[in-house]
């Protein structure tokens, strides 16, 4: 990147995290803003992120006989009316074009339910016909944005969508579990982000579905961040869309759907998550480059640096590397370059170490520094790559841990979330309840309810009656 536009992030985390987040975001060149608001340019390195999170899930979709197809970016205004609750949950976020030929409206896609089960209908004549599982990778457009974020946040962004037919609710509800999980283990092994699985409440489930389960990360600030979600939609869209099937003994009957998916906040939340006051820090298994190589040039020994450098490229080519061989930019300069990028390990090798056959590797996460023989560099970066992604998650994994806390008084659950905390509550699951704990704490909802309950529930942490599940709450974005 040209010298002017490496200016390091000018802010700590700890005292703006939402400054320090823009500027990560634009400084590493994982995205840019664009001159529609609330609507990001992705940057290829930002994008080589999400092809990598791309290509983990297809792989993975694969296995689980899931196809990927594509449906209409437009969506005629009259599916939106067929299923009541679905269309008032999108009523302000939907963004409409106007046919000149008929004067029909259509919704630009803010997710695909009605196009793609329309299209089942036609599909879906037997019990052959299923289970049906098509998954889609699209952009989507969702005009509600107050507080536009990079990737946490946006009008316009990317994910993929998963919607299946199954004949009862037991395959629907398991395979939607298994998406979850599969989301989970995106998460965790690739990203190295731990995330809190469980179900919404009625109050904050997706619109039209019978079940909600979610995936929530939680942000350095305090906030929660849902990374994915997975929902039962049971019967209500196939009865609104008219989609049903002869079974095997041979009568009609109505299917069971899910849909699930994740988006482009996944780089979102990994980026604030991991990031520190130089930049981006990446998981190996996630990062472009892997390895950044930077020869440390005198002029009398600069030829042969370079050699080295290059002949180091060579020996290293089955890591995602970079060999940065300009000569106009220091090495501090460049040290600081590729911090900010994120890039898990630094090899730096100057005349010194060529005479000592050895080279110095750095660890962005740590910033440790060792020295490593020549013939033990492949076997030690290998280790070292591992290591990083290891650890990482090891220590976000403690970082959740220590800010959960459990509250049985309305008092004690002031006092977690003010310390912006998430507070592990017993909760009675009425809306009206749950409304007044959003108003009085000004935003503060529920997560997520953890598969794992306690046998014993105890009163509800707002209103004293008997509480249903325990339940997380915390600021979110």
């Amino acid at each position: 990147m040209p010298k002017a536009e490496q200016q390091g992030i000018t802010v700590k985390k700890a005292a703006d995290t939402a400054e320090w987040y823009s500027q990560l975001v634009i400084k590493s060149e994982l995205a840019d803003y664009s001159a529609v608001r609330g609507c990001l340019v992705i940057r290829p390195y930002g994008y080589a992120i999400w092809q990598a999170i791309m290509d983990y899930l297809n792989a993975r979709l694969k296995l689980l006989n899931v196809q990927n197809a594509y449906f209409p970016l437009l969506i005629p205004e009259h599916f939106f009316q067929k299923e009541a609750k679905h269309a008032e949950g999108f009523r302000l976020e939907v963004a409409w074009v106007e046919s000149k030929d008929d004067k029909a409206k259509y919704a630009i896609r803010p997710t695909s339910e009605t196009v793609i089960y329309d299209a089942y209908a036609r599909w879906v004549r037997s019990w052959r016909d299923l289970p049906l599982r098509l998954n889609q990778w699209v952009n989507i457009l969702r005009w509600e944005v107050k507080d536009v974020k990079p990737f946490i946040r946006s009008r316009e962004f990317l994910w993929q969508e998963g919607h299946c037919i199954y004949e009862d609710e037991a395959g629907c509800d398991a395979d939607a579990l298994i998406y979850l999980n599969e989301y989970r283990k995106l998460c965790e092994e690739l990203l190295a982000v731990p995330v809190l699985l469980g179900m919404k409440t009625e109050k904050e489930k997706f619109a039209g579905a019978l079940r909600t389960y979610t995936m929530e990360a939680f942000m350095p600030d305090g906030k929660a961040l849902q990374m994915g979600t997975s929902h039962n939609l049971g019967q209500g869209f196939a009865k609104a869309f008219g989609i049903k099937y002869v079974g095997k003994d041979e009568k009609e009957h109505v299917p069971w759907q899910n849909s699930w998916g994740v988006s482009t906040r996944l780089i979102g939340g990994m980026a604030m998550l991991h990031g520190d006051d130089k930049g981006l820090v990446l998981p190996p298994k996630i990062a472009p480059i892997q390895l950044v190589i930077i020869p440390i040039i005198f002029e009398e020994s600069k030829q042969l640096v370079l050699k080295a450098a290059q002949s180091l490229a060579k020996e290293l080519a089955e890591f995602r590397i970079h060999a940065d061989l300009r000569d106009e930019y220091s090495a501090g300069w460049k040290f600081n370059a590729w911090e900010l990028k994120g890039v898990p390990l630094r090899v730096e090798i100057g005349p010194k170490d060529i005479a000592q056959q050895q080279v110095v590797l750095v660890r962005r996460d740590t910033g440790k520094r060792e020295q490593v023989k020549r013939g033990e560099l492949k076997k030690r970066v290998q280790a070292a790559l591992e290591e990083i992604q290891q650890e990482m998650l090891m220590q976000a994994r403690k970082r959740l841990q220590a800010n959960i806390a459990k509250a049985a008084a309305w008092q004690e659950f002031l006092k977690i979330i003010k310390g912006n905390k998430i507070a592990l509550a017993p909760f009675c699951g009425r809306e009206e309840c749950e409304g007044r704990i959003k108003d009085e704490t000004g935003g503060v909802s529920s997560r997520a309810i953890p598969f794992e309950q306690p046998k014993k529930i105890g009163k509800c942490v707002k209103c004293g009656s008997d509480g249903k599940f325990m339940v997380w709450f915390s600021n979110n974005y």
